[in-house]
């Protein structure tokens, strides 16, 4: 299958909004491993006076996972899908989360500006057909010394887990998606897309190259254990610095 792109993945995602939450609630560690990521941001002080971008929020599931780990933050939440918008909305949020509709390469027209203490990118950068740009985007958006959590499936590298990831979507992920109401298309990408996604030290390198320091990769417990992974990356903390650092022990 070719992967889905931009506007067409939107209508994926739109289409497959109403069993998104069904579907994702479903898979063992879902959420414990979002809130695991979104505590990796290590937010102070419950969040207090701290400004957060949840690029790319989905249905909100991103956003609780910052919310449950920053209860004080002021939250903006994106999504380029009107669908997933806006079933993350309609929940029970307090008043300092707000909702944006805006693909993550266009966020200034959306209102949507800096400067930000974190950035939460969950499934996002995998999704992106040009990369590149957002990052550049994402690290003029946050302070300096600001903090990026990229939480994804990012395969390590190792051929048992890419044999696992293969199983797992042909065997529950895409005969499950395909009950939904938006078929089986966007599980689909969903494979594909991990397949050809960086592994693990590509995704580091990417995010070193896009001018971030401290760059260090996180593996999750259970069976995506090798399959999602969390990336953390800063904005140099001195405007001079330009150089990229990439931290050990960021390999699997």
């Amino acid at each position: 299958m070719t992967l889905l792109r931009d506007g067409d993945l939107a209508t994926a995602f739109d289409r497959a909004s109403g069993a998104y939450d069904l579907l994702v609630g479903a898979s063992p560690g879902y959420h414990t491993q979002l809130r695991r990521s979104a505590r990796r941001l290590r937010l102070p002080d419950a969040g207090r006076g701290q400004r957060v971008l949840d690029l790319g929020c989905g249905t909100g599931a991103s956003t609780r996972a910052l919310l449950d780990a920053a209860p004080l933050a002021e939250i903006v939440a994106v999504d380029a899908s009107p669908g997933m918008l806006r079933r993350a909305a309609d929940k029970r949020w307090p008043p300092q989360v707000r909702f944006v509709h805006a693909p993550a390469e266009r966020l200034a027209p959306a209102g949507v500006t800096g400067p930000f203490d974190a950035v939460f990118a969950a499934y996002l950068v995998r999704n992106l057909s040009a990369p590149a740009p957002v990052l550049d985007a994402v690290r003029a958006l946050l302070r300096p010394g600001g903090r990026l959590a990229v939480h994804d499936y990012c395969l390590s590298g190792a051929r048992r887990h890419r044999l696992l990831w293969e199983a797992v979507c042909r065997a529950v992920i895409i005969p499950a998606g395909a009950l939904g109401p938006g078929g089986a298309d966007l599980y689909h990408h969903l494979r594909r897309s991990v397949l050809d996604f960086d592994t693990v030290p590509g995704l580091v390198a990417r995010l070193s190259g896009a001018g971030f320091d401290q760059v260090r990769a996180a593996p999750v417990p259970g069976w995506q254990h090798g399959i999602v992974h969390t990336v953390l990356a800063r904005r140099p903390a001195n405007a001079g610095d330009g150089a990229a650092h990439v931290a050990p022990g960021n390999r699997p």
